[in-house]
């Protein structure tokens, strides 16, 4: 049965609200990655609820990792996940080295003990094929494959239709330029949704019979910065480790790049940037750790964009003072579109920041926006002026083409826009309500909620594809609009 499109709730009056916002999505599923390559149980406390991490978890659960959620961590009131490593890795110092065995094989210490040395017994060499639903997450699809080799398993990977039009092949060819055997890759046949027409896509099969045995790769991210993220978080578990070199003119949102280099060190991995574009991890034994995930700055978004549109205050405790998500610029963005942005002290980390809208106004250029743009565009397409934004041409390549999809969103709603090489210019605000096609797209869902805020009649096709990050979005939504409430995210 069809989703039913959902009414988005109309502001009646100026905000005042104070939210709460969950784990981020990005930092959560790379803690998660990396407890399952640690030397022993890791803590994870605060991750995200969400699809995307549901699927990472399933995933290190079918290579082997064994995962104990935890409703109160140590009497703090926190959620937290508890992470058993993959066995693969650690029944032997040359698995750690990347010779690993099948995880799921049910082989004696004997025949680890063997095909540690190199000595694969007959079962090890055809193992089980394991499976992954990489549903629409990009975080999954880019950064498990590099783990899958590790394990010596073959490995089948496949998503939601949609996600079968996603780029995957810098990925899958750095995993072959590391002595990796990918097969499979675009078997989807013509007549399937999406299908993709070419061999770098879902569904694949990842089996690396020998091992990785390359230290060096050089790829062409343009397209994703998370294929630069997927194998840099593998890479201190490679025999030895990896050098990476990016080829293309730039990488988008270079942040999350930073992010993982950051994430890496947190938790004892030697990583560094001998120049442009060029990463080395050193390979070693990854430490137990316990993590503390911060909030999600790019499910804020929507929230404090509330405010600079329709005026008010909306609040958030938590927001941290220093922080690798992109989300950051926030406080930036909406000072732009004319809001006031105030933050107030709260620990030596971290702020309680506080928007209140002024007089909505198009700042002319947005630059770089990355996972942000679909909100930012609402923002864009409510300005009288025009707005352009610049260097986000990979988000044509996201959950859907999303610079199509914004264009072709805002003229439903009687604005203008248009499609540039590198971006979309927003010509003219939207005019009236109607449906919103949320191409299973979780921004696309909220990116139509901050307009109907201002619009009447707006609706959205499907409301349900929010779950991806952010699974009680509508009652969220409503709870923000209630006067004087304490909308919990």
């Amino acid at each position: 049965m069809p989703p039913q499109p959902w009414p988005a709730p109309r502001a009646g009056a100026p905000l005042r609200a104070e939210v709460t916002v969950p784990g981020s999505k990005s930092l959560t599923n790379r803690y998660l990655l990396l407890a399952a390559l640690a030397e022993g149980p890791c803590v994870v406390i605060n991750p995200l609820q969400s699809r995307d991490s549901q699927l990472m978890l399933a995933a290190l659960q079918e290579l082997g990792s064994t995962v104990e959620h935890i409703a109160d961590w140590e009497g703090t009131g926190a959620p937290a996940v508890r992470i058993t490593p993959l066995p693969s890795l650690t029944q032997s110092p040359e698995h750690s080295a990347g010779q690993a065995s099948d995880p799921a094989s049910g082989q004696d210490s004997g025949q680890a003990s063997d095909q540690a040395s190199g000595h694969a017994s007959s079962e090890a060499a055809s193992p089980r094929e394991h499976s992954i639903d990489c549903g629409l997450a990009g975080t999954v699809m880019r950064f498990l494959p590099a783990v899958a080799a590790l394990t010596g398993a073959r490995v089948r990977f496949d998503g939601d239709p949609a996600a079968r039009v996603r780029p995957m092949g810098p990925v899958l060819q750095a995993l072959r330029d590391l002595g990796v055997e990918v097969s499979g890759a675009g078997t989807a046949q013509p007549g399937d949704v999406d299908y993709p027409g070419d061999a770098d896509h879902l569904p694949f099969t990842v089996h690396a019979r020998t091992g990785i045995t390359g230290d060096a790769v050089t790829m062409d991210a343009s397209a994703s910065s998370q294929f630069i993220s997927g194998m840099l978080l593998t890479a201190a578990r490679m025999p030895r480790g990896l050098t990476l070199r990016h080829a293309g003119a730039s990488v988008p949102s270079l942040e999350h790049v930073e992010m993982t280099c950051k994430v890496l060190a947190e938790v004892g991995v030697e990583v560094s940037s001998p120049a442009q574009h060029t990463w080395k991890v050193e390979p070693g034994a990854i430490p137990s750790f316990t993590v503390r995930v911060e909030p999600d700055l790019s499910n804020a978004g929507p929230f404090l964009c509330a405010a600079a549109a329709i005026g008010g205050e909306v609040s958030l405790r938590g927001w941290p003072k220093h922080s690798t998500q992109i989300g950051r610029r926030w406080t930036e963005l909406l000072p732009a579109f004319g809001a006031e942005v105030l933050e107030e002290a709260e620990t030596d980390s971290t702020v309680t920041l506080r928007v209140r809208g002024g007089s909505l106004r198009s700042p002319g250029t947005v630059d770089g926006t990355a996972e942000l743009t679909p909100t930012v565009a609402a923002l864009a397409a409510l300005c009288e002026e025009p707005t352009r934004f610049t260097s986000v041409a990979h988000l044509r390549g996201h959950e859907t083409d999303r610079i199509a999809a914004l264009v072709t969103e805002i003229r439903r709603l009687g604005g203008q826009a248009e499609e540039t090489e590198d971006g979309f210019t927003v010509l003219a605000p939207v005019t009236h309500g109607g449906l919103v096609r949320s191409y299973a797209d979780h921004r696309m869902a909220t990116f139509g909620a901050v307009l109907g805020l201002v619009i009447d009649s707006v609706e959205v096709e499907d409301i349900a594809c929010t779950a991806k990050t952010m699974p009680d979005f509508p009652q969220l939504w409503a709870g923000l609009l209630e006067s004087s409430s304490a909308a919990h995210i």
